[in-house]
Order: structure tokens, then C-alpha cells, then sequence
């Protein structure tokens, strides 16, 4: 499945952005899909994850309450609404479709990547 990330772009503190991922699978909903974040010179982290077929999320402590993910099959799109956004949250955001059984959380279990959108806060 090939996944595309969009959605994007420069924020001041405390504004809001909404990302899409959208995926080119006729079986699109039958994958869990995450989402994760890379910050420049950090290693990439998690920060949600839906279930196939709109089933349950998680997501980060360091975004609860303030991002929350989403999905609609019928556009093969899942999305993700960050709130109360903060300059820490600046980073590139990858989609990408889980592959193997086990912790959703963890990266290694994810073989389909998206090439990421650039979220920038500023302060």
C-alpha cells in the first residue's frame, strides 16, 4: 500500500493543524495505521494509532488530549486533528500501515511509510 502524508505547514503556539494520510489500498481498512514523529536530531516516536477498521487508538502521553486520530475507510484517509500545538511538536510526520502483529506502538512493526509532512511551531 502506498500512503501519502499532507497537511502540513507553519503554526504559531497554541494553533491547530490537521494531518491526512491518505492510501492507494482497496484493502486500506483492514490496516492499523500510525502515526509517528521524527525531530531533528531525535530518533522517530510514536504518536497514535488506529486500528483497522476504525477499531480502538493510543496515543502518545506527550499528545494526549491534545491530537487525536481518526479514520474514514470510505476515503481510504486517516487523519490526525492536533490541537494546542507547542513548539516541541515541530518535527516531520510519517504515516505508515503496520504489517506485523504485535505492539502497534512500535516502529518495527510498521513496512509501509508514507514520505512525511513538515509540522513547524513556532514559539
Amino acid at each position: 500500500v502506498q500512503l501519502q502524508a499532507s497537511g502540513g505547514g507553519l503554526v504559531q503556539a497554541g494553533g491547530f493543524l490537521r494531518l491526512s494520510c491518505t492510501g492507494s489500498a482497496r484493502t486500506f481498512s483492514n490496516y492499523t495505521i500510525g502515526w509517528f514523529r521524527q525531530a531533528p536530531g531525535k530518533e522517530r516516536e510514536f504518536v497514535a494509532v488506529i486500528l483497522y477498521r476504525g477499531g480502538s487508538t493510543r496515543s502518545a502521553n506527550s499528545v494526549k488530549g491534545r491530537f487525536a486520530i481518526s479514520r474514514d475507510n470510505a476515503k481510504n484517509t486517516v487523519y490526525l486533528q492536533m490541537d494546542s500545538l507547542k513548539p516541541e511538536d515541530t518535527a516531520i510526520y510519517y504515516c505508515a500501515a503496520r504489517t506485523k502483529s504485535g505492539d502497534p506502538e512500535r516502529i518495527q512493526n510498521y513496512g509501509y511509510w508514507g514520505p512525511g509532512t513538515l509540522v513547524t511551531v513556532s514559539s
